[in-house]
């Protein structure tokens, strides 16, 4: 819906990719979808699901044996974002590296994005030099 040909929307990090995987082998599943809904102080919030088949005109990203599903309302706000997935001591989570993301809340669950008039500023000129 909002590709670049020849242009990933989102990519993975070696951490992020090793996960994924698990992820899809112990569900038996055919990747992980993300996405975005309203929510948490800042107003949206990511969300994560394995899934068994890609819904339509879902973008999907493979590399290196994982599989990411991004739901089309998402695609123009992931569009750029690296994700990884680091572990602590006190949490393991998936994190995402956003350049669309204008606001953050302190627990780092909710963000804000750019107007959508910016977005696809930014999604034009990627195209123009993609």
């Amino acid at each position: 819906m909002f590709a670049i040909p020849g242009k990933s929307p989102v990519t993975l990090t070696q951490a992020a990719v090793r996960q994924i995987r698990r992820l899809m082998e112990r569900e038996g599943a055919h990747g992980l979808r993300i996405g975005v809904k309203k929510g948490g102080c800042a107003g949206m919030e990511y969300t994560m699901e394995t899934a068994q088949t890609p819904g339509p005109h879902e973008e999907v990203v493979e590399q290196d044996g994982a599989r990411v599903l991004i739901e089309p309302m998402a695609q123009m706000f992931l569009f750029g974002t690296e994700i990884d997935y680091e572990t602590s001591l006190l949490e393991s989570a998936f994190r995402f590296r956003n350049p669309n993301v204008s606001e953050a809340c302190g627990c780092g669950e909710s963000i804000k994005f750019e107007d959508a008039e910016t977005l696809s500023a930014r999604m034009q000129a990627a195209r123009a030099q993609g």
